[in-house]
């Protein structure tokens, strides 16, 4: 039975070539994304992995303390007196504080060197023997004074910058001037992945940065002192809301905390993988239910020479098992094709991912194995049982041929009762559960798809009558076997569904956030810095001073609780605020906003009975005191305007200092490229974004468009697989109807009609699963907006008909793209030897 097996997989090379194409491109798509997500792992390991030979024990704030905002962070007493007390400890050898920070640096052109989320900042302090052992110099000196900085290496090199230059840099919004002190390398993996590192001198650092303390004191131990032992010694003098941690536990940290940060994206891209290949799983089955069909009575004839059931149903198996192999080895290899495709993808949105060699683990080997023999096997299973259990004599007159009415009765029952379970489950107002339920719908219209593809077909009709008897043959053909031509466009209607929905919900958002930017500001423009850095005051200062500029206005944000529940209390400045906004009032308005009054927003209104004119206390989360304010108006909050909204001068007195989010500007002539490049050169600072009412709509559609981009190239797999299946079945009915289309060209069907009836035949195939995918995926959209819509209030459900028509068209493509190799073999068959074929 061995023999036979291995006989039959070379003797019907062309009939599996799909079937090794659809596996493979499954494996292709799993292998190729655990290589990506492995090398995006090790890289952005890499990228944020820290060096340690420097430190033996850190004193880090705890994980209670590190977990509040900024403003309202308990003190941890990480100071100068510390880090002295650290240095001449037992068993210490020095002991340095560390600071960093997002530090903005312009090249000669006056453009943001090492991407907003890549150019960071620290300090050089100096231990034993006034060196700090983090940065090794390979010219000039480390810096002494706020005259001076000092580059890594590799940012020196991409920007030219040499020792004596002037530089200019930023961490707030003010631009400040330095000379190039030193240059040095480092082995920091953010500068290995393209990022910048500048380095200034301790007290510069720690004012430039923000901070009135260390983020992190590192001590050294001495020769022959422990870790443990010095961990000790630390622990006697630390402060409260501190811990000390060894260098061994700081490498686990970082260790988990990199694959969490990376899991997310791997657990996507899986899912995805997982889609390609249910996609292939109804591909593989499909074909091999046709290929056993096929060579029903080559098996009734085994059986009537002795072979069991068993036996029978281990030939197909390992048929099976070898394609999968053959496949599983090709998919590997495609798979790291795949890999540099999805890297290529991602890079190409704008996107700043660290860069490394790519990662081949044994796991990936493995998987990608199993995946490809384990697919393959379970999709040829099932029919190589059914076809073991037809009687010999009954299988070589082929009576077993047509599916039973009971059998087609049953699927439809438990299709039915599938779709309705997953009905139920998509009303739920559960993300999850919806998930869920959207998934069982799916699978139920899969199982009905035979039932719905007579109704389709039958309406197709019209369309192929001008074709006349080749549009009338093609429908036949397609209807004959209902389950054949369900599984084929199931296929393409799982691709579909999922970029139907997908696209609905993007442009729906997409035009939310629009309607929402146009409707909530007046403001022309809103400046701020780059990586959700914070702003000077000074910026502000420096737009006011502008002759264009009509108004203006800070958002600055402090937190506290306004009478018992936490909120965020943006500071602006009350008499600009109603020129730069336009909010849903339900009573008051901004224009009564003064000193001693706070807009409020509707649910806290709700939650605390408040309306205009009301009082409420507000304690402040940094200092701890609490002030009574007055409600001068209640609003609807959305996605860019949410919590309480109280004059500068009221939270001003409770921040250590002022620091501002954003800058909402309004101009005397309203947008205009002159009032925005006059803003830009005032600030002179390339990390300072200025952002017109569709700048900010448009980098929130960018957002989604990337990721919807991103998606299309995932599914593109799944589609492309599809466009298999649909040859792979014309492919075998060509083969199975040879007899069949012999007598159609002896008795007059020239060979272009004989291929124009193969064409429309998978254009109609193709077409059914694109409908219902199409029809699937609105409503989906449908269902997931109505959660999306109890969110966002400007939120209503779009369908971008345009999109839709390219896919429909799309379809059409696939379906004359699929017909091209099996019409072009039933049109070169010999009439003669075609009749004498079985």
């Amino acid at each position: 039975m061995f023999r036979t097996a291995l006989r039959n997989v070379l003797a019907h090379k062309a009939r599996l070539l799909m079937t090794v194409l659809a596996v493979m491109l499954g494996v292709a798509f799993v292998s190729g994304t655990l290589v990506y997500t492995d090398t995006f792992g090790n890289a952005y390991k890499n990228k944020s992995a820290k060096s340690f030979d420097h430190v033996s024990v850190a004193i880090q704030p705890d994980d209670d303390s590190s977990s509040q905002e900024d403003e309202s962070r308990k003190p941890t007493h990480l100071t100068e007196g510390l880090l002295k007390k650290a240095a001449t400890l037992p068993g210490a050898e020095y002991a340095i504080g560390a600071v960093n920070g997002f530090t903005a640096l312009a090249d000669k052109d006056g453009k943001l060197v090492g991407g907003a989320g890549g150019a960071t900042g620290s300090n050089y302090s100096p231990g034993k023997g006034g060196k700090d052992p983090r940065y090794a110099f390979t010219k000039g000196a480390a810096p002494r004074s706020a005259a001076d900085i000092a580059l890594d290496s590799r940012t020196a090199e991409r920007t030219g910058f040499k020792v004596g230059d002037t530089v200019r840099y930023s961490t707030d919004g003010t631009v400040r001037t330095a000379k190039v002190s030193g240059i040095f390398d480092t082995d920091d993996g953010s500068v290995v992945a393209g990022g910048s590192l500048v380095v200034l001198d301790n007290q510069t650092a720690l004012k430039a940065l923000n901070k009135t303390e260390y983020d992190e004191i590192d001590v050294k131990a001495a020769a022959g002192t422990s870790e443990s032992v010095l961990k000790s010694s630390v622990e006697k003098i630390l402060p409260k809301h501190t811990d000390a941690v060894t260098r061994g536990q700081l490498s686990d940290d970082q260790e988990r905390l990199i694959e969490k940060q990376t899991g997310s994206m791997s657990q996507i891209l899986l899912i995805f993988a997982g889609i390609a290949l249910f996609v292939g799983i109804f591909i593989i089955a499909n074909t091999f239910t046709m290929l056993v069909g096929q060579r029903t009575k080559e098996l009734a004839l085994m059986r009537a020479v002795g072979a069991s059931r068993g036996q029978v149903t281990r030939s197909v198996l390992i048929e099976a098992f070898v394609v999968g192999l053959v496949a599983a080895v090709a998919g590997f290899g495609l798979g790291l094709c795949v890999s540099a495709s999805l890297e290529f993808l991602v890079n190409s949105g704008g996107s700043s991912l660290p860069k490394g060699p790519i990662v081949i683990t044994p796991t990936t080997i493995v998987v990608a194995l199993l995946v490809g023999v384990g697919v393959t096997m379970l999709a040829a299973w099932l029919p190589g049982r059914r076809a073991a259990k037809i009687p010999p004599v009954a299988a070589m007159n082929s009576v077993h041929a047509t599916p039973t009415r009971r059998g087609l009765l049953i699927r439809n029952t438990i299709g039915s009762l599938i779709v309705a379970i997953g009905m139920v489950l998509l009303l739920v107002d559960d993300t999850y559960t919806m998930a869920g339920g959207a998934g069982i719908i799916l699978v139920g219209v899969i199982v009905l798809t035979p039932l719905l593809s007579r109704p389709f077909i039958a309406a197709s009709a019209p369309l192929l009558k001008p074709f006349g008897v080749t549009g009338k043959l093609s429908r036949l053909n397609s209807i004959r076997n209902p389950r054949r031509t369900a599984s084929t466009a199931a296929a393409l209607m799982i691709g579909l569904t999922l970029i139907t929905a997908m696209t609905v919900i993007a442009t729906s958002t997409s035009s939310a956030i629009n309607k929402m930017a146009a409707d909530s500001l007046k403001a022309d423009y809103s400046v701020s810095m780059a990586n959700s850095q914070k702003l000077a005051p000074e910026v502000r200062e420096k737009i006011d001073k502008l002759p264009d500029v009509e108004a203006s206005s800070p958002l600055r944000t402090a937190n506290g609780k306004a009478d018992g529940s936490h909120s965020r209390i943006n500071g602006v400045d009350p008499e600009a605020f109603g020129k730069l906004v336009n909010l849903d009032f339900t009573s008051g308005s901004a224009n009564d906003l003064k000193a001693g009054t706070a807009l409020v927003d509707t649910n806290t209104a709700k939650d605390k009975g408040l309306k205009a004119g009301d009082t409420f206390p507000l304690k402040f989360d940094a200092d701890g005191k609490t002030i009574r304010l007055k409600v001068a108006g209640v609003y609807k909050s959305n996605a860019l305007f949410n919590g309480l909204f109280a004059p500068t001068s009221v939270i001003d007195p409770h921040l250590s200092k002022r620091v501002d989010d954003q800058v909402l500007v309004k101009t005397k002539g309203g947008a205009s490229d002159r009032a925005e490049k006059a803003i830009v050169d005032a600030l002179g600072n390339p990390a300072i974004t200025v952002q017109d009412k569709d700048d900010i709509s448009n980098a929130v559609a960018g957002i989604i468009n990337l990721l919807l981009n991103m998606l299309y190239g995932l599914l593109a797999m799944a589609i492309l697989i599809a466009v298999l299946g649909v040859i792979n079945t014309l492919a075998m009915s060509v083969f199975e109807r040879k007899h069949e289309i012999g007598m159609l060209l002896a008795i007059g069907l020239d060979r272009a009609k004989v291929k124009q009836m193969v064409c429309l035949e998978s254009v109609v195939i193709s077409l059914f699963g694109a409908v219902l995918g199409l029809g699937l995926g609105l409503f989906m959209g449908w269902a997931v907006g109505g959660s999306i819509a109890e969110e966002v209030d400007t939120y209503s459900m779009e369908i971008p008909v345009g999109r839709m028509a390219i896919f429909l068209a799309t379809a059409v493509v696939v379906g004359v793209i699929a017909a091209v190799w099996p019409a072009r073999s039933a049109a070169r068959l010999n009439p003669l030897m075609a009749i004498k074929s079985e």
